[in-house]
C-alpha cells in the first residue's frame, strides 16, 4: 500500500507540474526524459509514466480531460489489427502534447502503405523517417521489421523528445524492464530520434540509408512570415504545431503546388542513400495524380504506387494558399466533397464549401521510389547543389524509353562531372579530343580486333564536312562520289563537266569535279575502270557489307587505277554491345589499312538526339593522318567538343561491358606498297600544310603550354556551365527556346550599331573559322580576290591559300598599330578586280589594336567607292579592356551615310560569340549577309556544320543575360575583361624584361611582340641549333621550354611574333617562367630595357 501511495504522491506531482501550459507540460516531461536517459532512473521513470496512463486509462474521455487538463495524454495507438505478419503487438502507447503533430488518417494510411511492402524490405536496414513527430512509425516499423537502425528526424525540437519519452515507453515494460525481441535486442538498441531539417542530420554524420520513409507536410503555410521563424523548443505551441501542417517556399518549382519540402527531401535523399535504396513518401492527391508522379519521375525515380485511399481534409488546415496558387496559374487542384464525391472540384470550390461547413477530402497515395541508375543521378545532383540550384527546376530524367534512360543518364553525370572538375576550357588537339580518339580506337580494339591508336583517328564535326575536306586536301580534277553522299557538296563540284582532258589539267587550280555514283559495288567498281577518277568516296550496300569480298574488290580496282579511296561505313557501324557482322571491319582485324585508303563514319545513331552528329576518319597512313588533322584546323578549326562528349560517353558505357585484352590480337597482314601515281595532296595544300604553324601536342613526357592557340581557357563563369547543363537536361525543347536570331540581332545593334533587321540572311555555324572558309568559296565563286591586312590572323590567311584563293596583302605598319590605312588601301583596290577586303575589328586579331567609328566609317567609304565587298571579322571582339578615347562603333550610321559608287559593294558580319559571352570552349558562329545573292551562293557551300541545339539553347540563354544587361552576368564580363587587363599588363612587363618589345594593345586574348634582343643570337638546345630570328624563335623556344608561340611565319609581319594570353591561371605563370627561362638561356643575365 505504501508503495502504491508514493507512486499516486509522484503521479499527482507529475500533473501539478503540467497544469499551467502546454509549455509546463513539456517541461515536466522534458524532465522524465532526462531521468529515462540515465541507466540509475530509468526504471522508476518508466514505472512513473505507466502509473500515469492508468490513471486515465478507465475510458477515451479520461483521455481527452487528461489533454485539456493537463496539456498532454498517454494513449494506446492500435494498429491494423488486420496487417499480416504482425505478430508481435498490436498498439503502441504513446504520449502526445498539444504542439506535435497528432497521428490521424493521414499518417495511418502512410503506415498501410508501408505494410505493403515485403517483410525483407526494412529487415536489417538503415532506414530515416522524417517528420517523424511523436515517433509511432519509427517505433512501430522497427517493432515489425527488425532493422538494423530507425533514425526519427523532425524539425520540431519538442517532437524529438516526445519520441523518445515514446520510445522508452515502448522499450521497457511498466516494471521499467527491457522488452527483448527474437534476436535479444530492444527497440532502445533499433531506434534513435534527433532534431534535423530533413535529411541533415544523416548528411552531417555522413550515414548512408538504405530506406528513406516521410510523410511530411504538402500546403504552403498561408503566412509565409510565420515559417521564416528560426525553429526552437522554446517556440509557441501554435507555431511549433504549424510545421506539422505547413511547409514554407524551398526554391523548387513543385512550390507551386505546395510539394516543394517533398522535393527538397528527396534531392537530400538522394544524396544519402544507398545505391540500391528504396524512399517510400505520402503524397496528398491534392496537386493531381500525375504532378505527384513527376515530381520523383523527373528526378530519376522508378515509382510503385503502394496504397491509395481518400481521406478527409483537416479542418485546422487552411488550403488559402492553394486558392492563390489556381488563381495565379492555370493549374487546379483536386478535392472531393465529403468522402463519398467522385468528381474533383478545385481548391477554391472546396474553400468556399468549407467555409460553409462542409467537409472536404483529398487522395492520399503512398508512392515507393527506387533510382533507376543511382549512381549516375546522384553524380547529377551533386553538380546541381555545388551552386547549380536554379537548374534544378529544368530538370528532367522521365523517359517512357529504357533505352533512352540508359542512354542520356550517363551522358548527363558525365557532363555534371566534366564541368565540375574542369573549371577553365581543356585544350584539345584540332584532330579530335584525345579521350574520344582512344575511345574510338578502344571501340574499335575491343569489339572488332582492329589494334588502332588514336594518331589514326581523326574527328570531324560531320560526315560532309570530312568529304569535303578530303576532296579539297586532295583537290582531284575528277572524284567519283556515292550518290547517297553528294547531298551537301557544293554544286559547283555536282555541275561541272570537265572530265576530258583532265589529265593535263592544272593540279593547283583546285576544280574537282563530282560524278555520281550508284552504290551497288559491280557498278561501281565498272564506273571506276572506265572513268578512272583521281578519288572515289563511297558507301556500301547492306548485303555487301556482311562480308568482305565487296570492299577487298573496291581496294584493287581503286589501287589498280590509283584512286584514293574513302570508305563511307556510317550505316554499318553499329553502337552496341552486340554488332553484327561487319566485312570491312573484318578485313582490318586482319590486314593493315592501305594507304591509298581511308575509312569515314558518321555518328548519328543515338536514342536522343537524331541532329547531333560527329564523324571520324581512320587512316593507317601517317603522312595522311597528319594532313587530314591539318586540314580540320585551317578549314573548321574544331569539332564541337560537346558532341565529342556525348558520343566519347556512349563509347565509354560499351567499354564498360568489356575486359581489357580478353581475346589475343590476331598478328596482322602489312598493307601492299601502293605505285607512285597515286593522287598526292593538291599543289596549294602541300604548299600551305608545309608553311604553316598548327597545333603542336604535347606527349606523356611532356606537356605544351599554348600561347599560340586563338582560344580562352579562362575560368568558365557558372552562369555559362548551368546553361551548357541546363540545355542537356531539359526535354521537348520549343523551337523559340532555341531561335538565337533575334539576340544576335539585338547583339550586333548593342556592341556595333548595325541594324540586322532588314538582312538578307543570318547563318550559323560551329565554329567563326568554318564561316570565313564558307566566305573564302563564295569569293572564289565570284573570281574574286581577298585582301588581308598585313597582320592578320595567320590561320585565316593560310586557310585562304590552302583553298587557292587569290589573295592580295594591304600594306600595314607598327607607327598606325597594324590597322589599315585609307589611302593605302585605295591604292591597293585600284589593282584588283573583284576585290574582298577582310577586317578584324573592332578588336584586331592577333595584335589586339582597336579600330575606332571614325577608322570604319573611312574604310568602308573607300571600300563603298570601288564597290568592294568587306567581310568584317568581329569574332575577337567584346573583350576591350582599354578605351579611353575609344568611340564604339556605328554601323548603321555609317553605312547610312555611304555614297555607293559601286553596286557591288556590300558588308559581310562575321562573329562567334564565345569570347563576348565568356563561353570559352562553346563555339558559336555566325555571319550575317546583306545581300542576297550572296546569300544563295552562300548556301550552294551546304556542308557547314551548324550548332547543335542544345549549344542554340545555351547561347540564347547567354544573349538574354547580356542584352537585358543582368547585372551578375554583367559583372562577370567586367572581371573577364579586368584579368586580360592584368594578363596583357604582366606579359608586357615579363616580356620588356627578357629582351623583347611588345606592341601593346587594349584588348582581345593576344598581343605581338619583337625578339629584338634575340636577333642574330646563336643557339643550340634540344634539336635546335642556328641563329635565332623572328621566325625560327618559335621552334627554338618550344624545344627549350615546352612553351608554344606564334613566329612571324604566323603574323606576316616581319620581326614580330604572337602571345595569346587568355590561359588558365597556372599554366599563364607556367608561360612567364618559360620566357624569364629562355632569355637566360640565351641571353644568360644580362640586364634589358625595363627590367
Amino acid at each position: 500500500m505504501a508503495a502504491l501511495a508514493g507512486e499516486d504522491k509522484d503521479v499527482d506531482a507529475f500533473l501539478a507540474d503540467c497544469t499551467a501550459s502546454g509549455d509546463a507540460a513539456y517541461g515536466a516531461a522534458k524532465a522524465v526524459l532526462e531521468r529515462l536517459h540515465a541507466p540509475a532512473t530509468r526504471p522508476a521513470a518508466r514505472r512513473l509514466l505507466g502509473a500515469v496512463r492508468r490513471r486515465f486509462a478507465a475510458s477515451r474521455a479520461a483521455g481527452e480531460d487528461c489533454f485539456r487538463t493537463f496539456h498532454f495524454r498517454i494513449h494506446d495507438v492500435v494498429l491494423d489489427p488486420h496487417v499480416q505478419g504482425f505478430q508481435q503487438m498490436k498498439k503502441l502507447t504513446m504520449m502526445e502534447i498539444p504542439s506535435i503533430f497528432i497521428p490521424e488518417d493521414w499518417s495511418f494510411t502512410f503506415y498501410e502503405g508501408l505494410n505493403r511492402h515485403p517483410d525483407s524490405i526494412f529487415r536489417d536496414k538503415t532506414v530515416a523517417e522524417l517528420g517523424c513527430g511523436n515517433g509511432w512509425i519509427s517505433i512501430a516499423l522497427a517493432e515489425k521489421w527488425c532493422p538494423s537502425k530507425v533514425y526519427g528526424l523532425d524539425i520540431n525540437p519538442r517532437a524529438v523528445k516526445i519520441a523518445w519519452i515514446n520510445l522508452y515507453l515502448n522499450a521497457l515494460d511498466d516494471d521499467g524492464l527491457p522488452i527483448y525481441d527474437g534476436e535479444g535486442k530492444t527497440l532502445l538498441d533499433r531506434v534513435e530520434f534527433y532534431e534535423s531539417d530533413l535529411l541533415s542530420y544523416c548528411r552531417d554524420n555522413k550515414i548512408e540509408l538504405d530506406r528513406i520513409v516521410g510523410c511530411i507536410p504538402q500546403i504552403l503555410n498561408p503566412n509565409p512570415e510565420a515559417m521564416s521563424k528560426i525553429v526552437t523548443e522554446n517556440s509557441s505551441e501554435e507555431f511549433l504545431y504549424a510545421l506539422s501542417n505547413y511547409c514554407a517556399l524551398q526554391g523548387f518549382v513543385e512550390d507551386q503546388f505546395g510539394l516543394g519540402l517533398i522535393a527538397r527531401a528527396v534531392e537530400e535523399g538522394i544524396s544519402v542513400i544507398k545505391p540500391s535504396g528504396i524512399m517510400v513518401f505520402n503524397m496528398g492527391g491534392r496537386p493531381g495524380q500525375g504532378v505527384c508522379e513527376r515530381l520523383f519521375r523527373r528526378r530519376g525515380f522508378r515509382i510503385t504506387k503502394l496504397w491509395q485511399t481518400k481521406i478527409m481534409q483537416a479542418a485546422d488546415t487552411d488550403i488559402s494558399a492553394l486558392v492563390e496558387i489556381e488563381k495565379n496559374s492555370r493549374h487546379r487542384f483536386e478535392f472531393f466533397m465529403d468522402l463519398v464525391g467522385d468528381q474533383p472540384i478545385c481548391a477554391r470550390t472546396a474553400w468556399a464549401y468549407m467555409k460553409s461547413g462542409g467537409h472536404i477530402s483529398h487522395a492520399l497515395s503512398v508512392y515507393s521510389c527506387q533510382l533507376r541508375q543511382p549512381n549516375q543521378v546522384k553524380k547529377i545532383f551533386e553538380f546541381l547543389k555545388d551552386g547549380f540550384h536554379e537548374v534544378s527546376s529544368s530538370l528532367d530524367l522521365s523517359f517512357d524509353d529504357d533505352s533512352v534512360a540508359e542512354e542520356k543518364i550517363p551522358f548527363l553525370a558525365y557532363l555534371a562531372s566534366f564541368l565540375k572538375e574542369n573549371k577553365s576550357n581543356p585544350c584539345e588537339p584540332p584532330a579530335g579530343c584525345l579521350n574520344f580518339r582512344k575511345l574510338v580506337a578502344g571501340f574499335m580494339k575491343s569489339y572488332h580486333h582492329i589494334p588502332l591508336t588514336p594518331d589514326n583517328v581523326v574527328v570531324f564535326p560531320s560526315r560532309s564536312v570530312a568529304i569535303e575536306n578530303a576532296l579539297q586536301l586532295f583537290s582531284p580534277a575528277l572524284a567519283i562520289v556515292d550518290e547517297h553522299l553528294t547531298r551537301h557538296l557544293p554544286k559547283q563540284w555536282l555541275t561541272s563537266l570537265a572530265i576530258e582532258g583532265r589529265a593535263d589539267c592544272n593540279h593547283a587550280d583546285g576544280t574537282v569535279t563530282v560524278i555520281e555514283a550508284p552504290r551497288q559495288s559491280d557498278l561501281l567498281i565498272e564506273l571506276i575502270r572506265k572513268l578512272q577518277p583521281q578519288v572515289v568516296v563511297t558507301g556500301m550496300a547492306q548485303f555487301e557489307a556482311i562480308t568482305s569480298a565487296a570492299f577487298e574488290n573496291l581496294l584493287n580496282v581503286t589501287k589498280d587505277v590509283g584512286s584514293r579511296l574513302f570508305l563511307d561505313i556510317s550505316e554499318h557501324l553499329e553502337l552496341s554491345s552486340l554488332p553484327s557482322s561487319n566485312g570491312v571491319l573484318k578485313y582490318l582485324a586482319g590486314k593493315t589499312l592501305p594507304s591509298h585508303a581511308a575509312i569515314l563514319c558518321g555518328l548519328v545513331k543515338n536514342q536522343v538526339y537524331s541532329d547531333l552528329e560527329v564523324a571520324f576518319a581512320i587512316s593507317e597512313d601517317a603522312a595522311v593522318y597528319k594532313a587530314l588533322s591539318q586540314t580540320i584546323e585551317l578549314l573548321e578549326g574544331h569539332t564541337s567538343l560537346i558532341s565529342q562528349h556525348y558520343y566519347g560517353c556512349l563509347f565509354h558505357e560499351l567499354l564498360a561491358f568489356q575486359i581489357a585484352d580478353r581475346h589475343p590480337q590476331q598478328e596482322r597482314q602489312p598493307a601492299e606498297v601502293i605505285p607512285q601515281q597515286m593522287i598526292g595532296f593538291s599543289d596549294p595544300a602541300v604548299s600551305t600544310l608545309k608553311a604553316t604553324e598548327f597545333f603542336v601536342p604535347g606527349s606523356a613526357e611532356s606537356s605544351i603550354i599554348h600561347m599560340d592557340l586563338d582560344r580562352s581557357f579562362l575560368p568558365v563563369p557558372s552562369a555559362v556551365n548551368a546553361s551548357v547543363f541546363e540545355s542537356f537536361v531539359r526535354q521537348n525543347i520549343t523551337d523559340s527556346e532555341t531561335d538565337v536570331r533575334s539576340s544576335i540581332q539585338q547583339l550586333v545593334k548593342d556592341s556595333y550599331g548595325l541594324s540586322a533587321a532588314g538582312c538578307a540572311e543570318i547563318i550559323y555555324g560551329n565554329t567563326s573559322v568554318a564561316l570565313f572558309n564558307k566566305l573564302v568559296l563564295c569569293c572564289m565563286q565570284e573570281q574574286g580576290t581577298l585582301l588581308f591586312p598585313l597582320g592578320t590572323n595567320g590561320h585565316y590567311v593560310s586557310a585562304a591559300k590552302f583553298v587557292n584563293a587569290s589573295t592580295v596583302t594591304i600594306p600595314t605598319n607598327p607607327s598606325s598599330g597594324f590597322r589599315i590605312e585609307p589611302k593605302v588601301l585605295a591604292d591597293t583596290l585600284k589593282n584588283v578586280s573583284r576585290p574582298w577586303v577582310y577586317v578584324c575589328g573592332p578588336t584586331i586579331n592577333p595584335t589586339g589594336f582597336l579600330y575606332s567609328d571614325s577608322d570604319i566609317r573611312e574604310l568602308l567609304s573607300v571600300c563603298a567607292e570601288y564597290g568592294a565587298r568587306v567581310v568584317i571579322d568581329t569574332s575577337f571582339s567584346g573583350l576591350e579592356y582599354e578605351t579611353d578615347g575609344w568611340r564604339q562603333w556605328n554601323l548603321a550610321g555609317c553605312l547610312s551615310s555611304l555614297k555607293r559608287s559601286e553596286p557591288s559593294f556590300s558588308v559581310v558580319l562575321l562573329g562567334e560569340l564565345s569570347f563576348a559571352l565568356t563561353a570559352g570552349g562553346h563555339d558559336f558562329g555566325f555571319v550575317i549577309l546583306g545581300d542576297s545573292s550572296l546569300a544563295e551562293t552562300f548556301h550552294s557551300f551546304s556542308s557547314l556544320s551548324r550548332p547543335h541545339t542544345t549549344l542554340k539553347y545555351t547561347f540564347k540563354k547567354l544573349l538574354g543575360l547580356k542584352n537585358q544587361k543582368d547585372q551578375h552576368f554583367s559583372d562577370l564580363i567586367v572581371e573577364q575583361k579586368e584579368e586580360l587587363k592584368n594578363r596583357a599588363n604582366q606579359l608586357i612587363q615579363t616580356l620588356e624584361s627578357c629582351g623583347w618589345e611588345a606592341a601593346i594593345g587594349c584588348g582581345g586574348i593576344s598581343m605581338l611582340a619583337k625578339p629584338t634582343a634575340y636577333m642574330g643570337k646563336a643557339f643550340k638546345a634540344a634539336g635546335f641549333d642556328g641563329e635565332l630570328d623572328a621566325s625560327n624563335i618559335r621552334e627554338a623556344i618550344l624545344r627549350a621550354t615546352g612553351l608554344c608561340i606564334n613566329s612571324s611565319s604566323w603574323t606576316g609581319i616581319p620581326g614580330y611574333c604572337r602571345f595569346s594570353f587568355a590561359l588558365e591561371r597556372g599554366e599563364f605563370e607556367r608561360a612567364m617562367g618559360c620566357i624569364a627561362r629562355f632569355k637566360e638561356l640565351v641571353l644568360g643575365g644580362a640586364q634589358m630595357n625595363g627590367a
